[in-house]
């Protein structure tokens, strides 16, 4: 059973996406704000999200991008917004699709069918293991949790981001520079103190201790890397 996020503060809308989606034995969680949304995926196993723009505490593009940072979901996008300009902008920075309001049913279905069949069916990549360990971390990524030995340890986007990408590759070594692209950190671009920081603020919170740590390792004058313990 695929689980769907359905983020829309328009209640008779979602009422009629629920109804729709569960008859197609699909499991729906609904949000009407985007920082519900964002916590409730974070916390669940979420296949695809369908998401309003204008919805309050955190926009649609703004939980497009949040949930960008670590996951590669098909996420949908419903608005009455029918400019061009907002559909690129939506496309451009993560959508997989756009769908404007009013709506049929039935296509809406139509579609999550297909992103789900493109997304699982046909590509062997999106249902290999979401999960990674290393010593006793364990990183879920599409739930966008991490734990050791059994307790979850709370990161930041951009830790979560940094460690996923170290965690992904042991024994590589990444340089400064290749981090501040991967993690896409415009702000930190030039300045190695900004990663610097994090991995600081990471070492904090998964190692004993953070001045001999077991992880994550400092290459001096190159980068970082994390053990394969």
């Amino acid at each position: 059973m695929y689980h769907i996020l359905v983020v829309e503060d328009d209640q008779d809308i979602a009422a009629i996406l629920k109804l729709y989606l569960e008859n197609a034995k699909y499991k729906v969680f609904c949000a009407s704000d985007g920082k519900t949304a964002y916590d409730i995926f974070r916390k669940e196993t979420i296949d695809l999200a369908i998401i309003d723009l204008m919805i309050p505490e955190m926009d649609g593009n703004s939980l497009t991008k949040a949930i960008r940072l670590t996951s590669s979901i098909p996420i949908m996008i419903l608005s009455a917004k029918k400019e061009d300009l907002d559909k690129v902008f939506s496309l451009n920075i993560g959508a997989d699709d756009y769908i404007t309001k009013p709506f049929n049913s039935l296509e809406v279905l139509a579609r999550v069918n297909a992103h789900l069949r493109r997304y699982h069916d046909l590509n062997p990549k999106a249902t290999a293991s979401k999960v990674l360990t290393i010593g006793n971390l364990m990183m879920d990524s599409e739930r966008f949790l991490l734990e050791k030995a059994g307790q979850k340890i709370t990161l930041t986007a951009k830790e979560f981001k940094l460690l996923h990408i170290l965690m992904e590759s042991p024994g590589r070594i990444f340089t400064k520079s290749q981090l501040y692209d991967m993690i896409n950190d415009q702000d930190a671009r030039g300045d190695e103190s900004t990663i610097m920081t994090h991995i600081s603020n990471i070492r904090d919170k998964i190692e004993e201790d953070a001045k001999n740590p077991r992880y994550i390792k400092t290459i001096r004058g190159v980068g970082y890397k994390i053990e394969k313990t």
